[in-house]
């Protein structure tokens, strides 16, 4: 298993049932991997209809009157929308593509893309059925409890420093 996709981006991903802790663990990552100076991108998978954008804006304006994909920029930030209508959900190396060039990038959900992950365990979660005895690009665990069963590297779910260092290595990012 490589950490960089097809398209040559270093991607490593945290996956886990809804609840979790998956994006909270997303959330210190990426603080703690920028503030040792990496640049890191996401991507979120949302297994739900979901809207960035809210009713009346121009820019739902403009979705909602059919265009297909809408830039919103400012001087200080710009996102791009675009609506899918029929067509079927993009494949990870499509939105992968899009992506400007950075050090790393965190995936969270997408639990069956064949990249390297971390599983994320919490007992509040929607369910506790462990996902890493079926998925084989899932080489460490994160819990909020004991984890006994496991063949894998386990972390406490709130050890960001330690998982961090996991994945600094993982994926070969430099020093």
């Amino acid at each position: 298993m490589t950490s960089k996709h097809a398209l040559g981006q270093r991607v490593f991903g945290i996956s886990g049932w809804k609840n979790s802790g998956k994006t909270g663990l997303t959330e210190r990552l990426v603080a703690e991997l920028t503030r040792r100076g990496y640049r890191i991108s996401t991507i979120k998978h949302a297994h739900h209809d979901f809207d960035i954008d809210k009713p009346g804006a121009d820019s739902f304006r403009h979705r909602e009157a059919g265009a297909m994909e809408v830039a919103i920029v400012s001087g200080t930030r710009f996102a791009i929308m675009h609506e899918l209508r029929d067509e079927p959900e993009p494949p990870l190396g499509d939105i992968l593509a899009r992506l400007a060039p950075c050090d790393l990038v965190l995936i969270e959900g997408y639990k069956r893309e064949p990249v390297p992950k971390i599983e994320a365990r919490r007992l509040e979660a929607k369910s506790r059925e462990p996902l890493a005895p079926n998925d084989p690009h899932i080489v460490a665990i994160a819990a909020d409890h004991l984890v006994a069963e496991s063949g894998l590297p386990v972390f406490d779910l709130n050890d960001t420093g330690s998982i961090a260092d996991f994945i600094v290595r993982v994926v070969g990012l430099p020093a």
